[in-house]
């Protein structure tokens, strides 16, 4: 069991037959009263997103995760396809349960798929992927990092903002985490 006051971004619990993962959690003082946890959660199962308040004494139970290194393989008729890289086993995620995680996803790319039990819940990501830029503006001649940034097409789909001094064809480091441009990279 865990209480609601230790529960952190990313840890994933059991409320009744719910399985959630916690996107942020704070402490709110309010004047009068005690102490709540205010979060916002993600319905694993159903995909909802919201916000909810607990006492910091609430108890739940943690749910265990255990993880197996997959290779991304296709995605056809709104179905993810992924394929374990140890017993070739294949397992079809829907897209719209890893529709963020697909924007960093290339097909042959290696990854991580998260389970419950037997049940398949999601796709864990390294923090960066390299990415291809396949459209942007064309690069300001003395362009400097500090510059506002244009955006930048990459090769998912994906739109970035990045420096003005990118080109088209170029590898970038993007964060998994948030979509956002961290350097230039080599392929």
């Amino acid at each position: 069991m865990i209480a609601a006051s230790d529960l952190r971004a990313g840890m994933t619990f059991l409320n009744g037959d719910k399985l959630i993962k916690v996107i942020d959690a704070s402490h709110h003082k309010p004047g009068k009263g005690n102490t709540i946890m205010r979060m916002k959660l993600y319905d694993v199962r159903s995909g909802a997103t919201y916000d909810d308040t607990y006492r910091p004494d609430e108890k739940f139970e943690k749910a265990h995760l255990e993880t197996k290194p997959v290779q991304y393989l296709y995605t056809m008729d709104g179905m993810a396809f992924f394929m374990d890289l140890d017993t070739y086993d294949q397992y079809e995620i829907p897209v719209e349960t890893v529709e963020h995680e697909m924007k960093f996803l290339l097909e042959n790319m290696e990854c991580k798929i998260q389970f419950f039990g037997t049940e398949v819940i999601g796709v864990s990501l390294p923090t960066t992927v390299v990415l291809k830029v396949v459209e942007t503006q064309p690069s300001i001649k003395g362009a400097t990092v500090t510059g506002s940034g244009k955006p930048a097409v990459l090769e998912t789909g994906l739109t970035v903002n990045v420096p003005d001094f990118i080109e088209e064809g170029e590898y970038l480091e993007i964060n998994t985490d948030n979509g956002t441009y961290q350097k230039r990279a080599t392929k």
